[in-house]
This record gives C-alpha cells, sequence and structure tokens, in this order.
C-alpha cells in the first residue's frame, strides 16, 4: 500500500470517529510531505547549497593548480644530429 493511501484511509477512519479537527489534518498532511521530501533527498543523495559551494571552490582552485603544472612543463625537443 502506497504511503499516501495509508495516509488517507488513517485520516478518514480518524475522521469518521470525530476526533480530527482540520488542523490536525494540515499537520498530518504536512509532516507526511516532509517526510516524504526528505526521504527522496536522501535517495537522491543530494547536498546543502553551503556543501556544494565548498566543493566548487576546491574543484576551481584544483584546475587552476592543474592549469599552472601544464604551462611549467613544456615538452623538451631532441636534438638533431
Amino acid at each position: 500500500m502506497k504511503s499516501s493511501e495509508k495516509l488517507l484511509k488513517v485520516l478518514s477512519s480518524l475522521i469518521e470517529n470525530g476526533i480530527l479537527s482540520s488542523k490536525d489534518i494540515k499537520k498530518e498532511i504536512s509532516t507526511d510531505l516532509k517526510f516524504t521530501r526528505d526521504k527522496l533527498i536522501n535517495k537522491l543523495q543530494l547536498v546543502s547549497r553551503e556543501e556544494f559551494e565548498v566543493l566548487k571552490k576546491i574543484t576551481q582552485k584544483q584546475e587552476a593548480i592543474i592549469r599552472k603544472l601544464v604551462r611549467k612543463k613544456k615538452p623538451k625537443k631532441a636534438k638533431k644530429s
């Protein structure tokens, strides 16, 4: 059973019993959506903006170092006899 179906089943049974108010329903749906969002983020292995920016700066520094090393290393030409 899907989580959305499970949620609707629980909500409908609680409404039938008169236990839930509209605020409780809103809170329950909000909690379920947050849980689903977090589950999706973990599944996709997403990172925060801060982590992304740090990694971006590190790679830019490494690329600059590599470019400098490539420029310094010039191929040696063979001597003609």
